[in-house]
């Protein structure tokens, strides 16, 4: 798929907006196209889903992606903008990009959180570019960190209508997608992604390793998502549920009928780590940036791996 660019006079070529925005359409497409996965739609079923479809992930990221080049332009527009002032500047783009998702889904939501974190971190990326800095997922997440400072105050908003984020926040001191944001996609930066390179390195396959990854994510995610569905209670039980999954993990397609029938207890207990899989999503994406330092001392081999 070729994605249509805007035609702006800036820092930016062409070549550097289509890269970054065909990558992050791809890193959609690699989450929801895993399969099985516990509670998520995948190829098998719609998971704890009711309202939406496979189809409907696969229409709302090629909706999305069209807008990253938006993002990547406006990061590099407002380079010589104090970095806390960026975000007031990009939220429109995310409310169109939005208004195009559910367009194309008929009011589904299947990627607001992504629209989120990728519009992010495609801003982010936009901005190393105009100042020619080197792009790693340390320095973006950096950035993203900057960008987001105090973001997480909206939650404590007294309203008569609380969203389900402010509720979490209140009842339970969830941050969920703004927390990560403002921490700089910390679980991300030191937990999946280096393990999924690990799991690259060691010979997992692509399949099996970004299986492991989400495994660990909901291990270690406080994921608001399930949270909203089954309480304190259906987080503390998923945590538990991964937890004991890892202890063995995922080693060969035979034991996917461990993710299956995990699967199955998740759509039983009406849960689905849509937060995990968001981060998975920027796992996928960072682990096709040229890694920093930290990632080349844990192994030294990640970076002749062929994981495109």
């Amino acid at each position: 798929m070729r994605l249509q660019l805007i035609k702006q006079s800036n820092t930016l070529n062409e070549d550097i907006i289509h890269h970054y925005s065909l990558l992050g359409w791809q890193a959609m497409l690699a989450e929801v196209n895993l399969t099985p996965k516990p509670g998520l739609v995948d190829k098998h079923n719609t998971g704890a889903h009711k309202d939406m479809a496979l189809t409907d992930f696969h229409l709302s990221a090629k909706a999305i992606a069209k807008h990253f080049p938006q993002f990547l332009q406006a990061g590099a527009n407002y380079k010589d903008l104090a970095i806390e002032q960026v975000l007031p500047k990009i939220r429109t783009i995310g409310i169109d990009c939005e208004k195009s998702m559910f367009r194309a889904t008929q009011g589904v939501n299947t990627h607001k959180g992504t629209i989120f974190s990728l519009g992010l971190v495609l801003t982010a990326i936009g901005r190393l570019f105009a100042l020619q800095q080197r792009v790693s997922p340390n320095a973006i997440c950096q950035l993203v960190a900057a960008m987001c400072h105090g973001i997480c105050t909206e939650l404590k908003q007294p309203t008569d209508k609380p969203t389900a984020g402010q509720r979490l926040y209140q009842h339970f001191g969830l941050t969920g997608a703004r927390g990560e944001a403002e921490g700089g996609y910390q679980l991300v930066i030191n937990h999946s992604l280096p393990y999924y390179l690990q799991q690259l390195a060691s010979g997992k396959t692509q399949h099996i390793a970004l299986l492991n990854t989400l495994i660990l994510l909901m291990k270690i995610n406080d994921d608001t998502n399930i949270a909203n569905r089954g309480g304190m209670q259906g987080l503390a039980w998923i945590k538990q549920q991964a937890a004991k999954l890892l202890q063995t993990g995922i080693n060969q397609p035979a034991d996917l009928v461990k993710i299956k029938q995990f699967d199955q207890q998740c759509i039983n207990k009406n849960l689905s780590p849509g937060g995990s899989a968001d981060l998975l999503i920027l796992t996928w994406f960072f682990a096709r940036l040229p890694c920093s330092d930290i990632y080349q001392n844990r192994s030294n081999t990640t970076n002749n791996l062929n994981i495109n």
